[in-house]
């Protein structure tokens, strides 16, 4: 058999391979263009080849061996084939043992370095500048749509077409949404292994307009909505407040979604509101003209790292919100306190409590209340601003601060989250009054059945 490398016939066969058999020393069986098979004492045989690069200390060529691989793992035809491989590296002035070193760790990153090994790493970065839920949020994104589908391969091979794919399947069951922020994830991950030379392209980058527009995102339900008189708004929430607190469920059920009307704050501020939280909760009495009045200033500080926001929001220096607590605020808080008082966390879940109550426990009540799609625990915030802008046009601004609205121009100066605390006040009071004045006191839910008869209504 010719072998262009040698310049004749190939000296060694499959035969004279096999019937190669050890010797008390090692010794060669030499094949053309330098290859040889190196026969161990013990038995073993390896493909090596002989080559000159560089110079050595002497200033003469250098004598190199090449270590191709093992016999019958590799054949003789495949050991001719990476001889003629190190051959034209050479002669493209490459050391072959050099390329093979490059050649093997670039195939060990490849093993180590898959997406989701590199998507963690990204995330264990990123952690320490997120919220623990938002935390939260993006694993469980990228362990649920993305590591199925990429997350064995290695970051390397992962093209734009494999991207959309994955993308696609999650745009394709209706989360249009879910998919663009994947989208953006994905391409994180990449933005951090490019610099740390773990890949060399975003395969994500350029996909925005691969993918279905995100559709516009529906207002939160609020009764309120096609209501244009202010009378009929209050009306409406005051029904639904009685609606609820009428159904059969715990007590502090009942009492944190009284709270939440009353304090029009975001829901999971109310799910993971505290006890040390609260400030100036007890009653202080001192005498104004002679007469003695109540002086304390009851307030609910929620902290800036649990406001909504990005973490500078979550970092700003003064940036909790200060929530003035209504007459009727207190009295939640008070019918509450012997419920769970004794835990951290004033709204506790049944099972666990260091655990706040679920996100859908408040839907759900209004829910079995009757206010399906039509009532969401946000929408509180929308009635509480609606009817108060219109019934006190001129404290637009104080009713922002109320509702932790951050101005557009987040360098205004005169911005103070602490600021009109004294108006603020008086219409917390006002809009208690005007929402739960002359209702029944939050302690009479305390002690009532949770649960209808088994004979009963047959609902939870």
């Amino acid at each position: 058999m010719a072998d262009p490398w040698y310049g004749g016939t190939s000296v060694l066969t499959d035969a004279k391979i096999k019937a190669a058999r050890p010797r008390e020393a090692a010794y060669k069986l030499g094949d053309s263009g330098q290859l040889f098979l190196h026969v161990t004492p013990a038995g073993g045989k390896h493909w090596r080849m002989n080559y000159t690069y560089g110079r050595n200390e002497a200033g003469r060529p250098a004598q190199k061996t090449l270590k191709l691989g093992p016999y019958p793992a590799l054949t003789l035809l495949d050991a001719r084939k990476r001889r003629d491989e190190a051959k034209y590296q050479l002669r493209d002035g490459r050391d072959p043992a050099v390329e093979r070193r490059v050649s093997t760790k670039a195939r060990t990153a490849e093993t180590e370095n898959t997406f989701e090994i590199v998507a963690r790493r990204w995330h264990d970065l990123r952690l320490p500048t997120w919220s623990a839920i938002h935390g939260m949020d993006v694993m469980r994104s990228l362990e649920r749509d993305v590591f199925p589908a990429i997350g064995d391969l290695p970051i390397t091979v992962i093209d734009s077409a494999k991207v959309l794919e994955t993308l696609s399947a999650i745009a394709a069951r209706g989360a249009v949404e879910t998919a663009h922020r994947i989208r953006q994830r994905i391409s994180d991950v990449y933005v951090y292994a490019i610099p740390a030379g773990l890949a060399k392209s975003n395969p994500a980058a350029d996909l925005v307009k691969a993918l279905p527009k995100v559709p516009r995102s529906k207002k939160q339900a609020s009764i309120i909505d096609r209501l244009e008189d202010h009378g009929d708004q209050l009306r409406a929430v005051r029904q639904m407040v009685i609606d609820c607190e009428a159904e059969r469920c715990r007590a502090a059920t009942k009492l944190a979604l009284r709270l939440l009307a009353l304090t029009a704050v975001r829901p999971n501020e109310i799910r993971g509101a505290r006890w040390d939280e609260l400030e100036d909760v007890e009653a202080r009495f001192g005498h104004v003209k002679g007469e003695r009045v109540q002086i304390n200033q009851p307030a609910w500080r929620i902290p800036a790292a649990r406001m909504k926001g990005d973490q500078e929001r979550k970092a700003e220096e003064g940036g909790d919100h200060i929530v003035p607590l209504s007459t009727h605020a207190l009295a939640v808080i008070n019918a509450l306190r012997p419920l769970t008082g004794g835990y951290q966390l004033m709204f506790p879940s049944e099972r666990h409590v260091h655990h706040p109550i679920s996100e859908n426990t408040l839907r759900a009540l209004l829910i079995r209340a009757g206010y399906y799609q039509r009532h969401v625990p946000h929408g509180f915030r929308a009635a509480f601003s609606t009817i108060m802008n219109g019934l006190f046009p001129a404290d637009r601004a104080i009713i922002d601060l109320m509702l932790a609205h951050v101005p557009k121009d987040k360098v205004e100066s005169a911005y103070n989250r602490a600021a009109h605390m004294a108006r603020r006040r008086e219409l917390a009071q006002d809009w208690g009054d005007r929402l739960v004045g002359d209702m029944w006191t939050p302690d009479a839910y305390v002690g009532q059945p949770i649960r209808w008869a088994a004979t009963g209504r047959g609902r939870l």
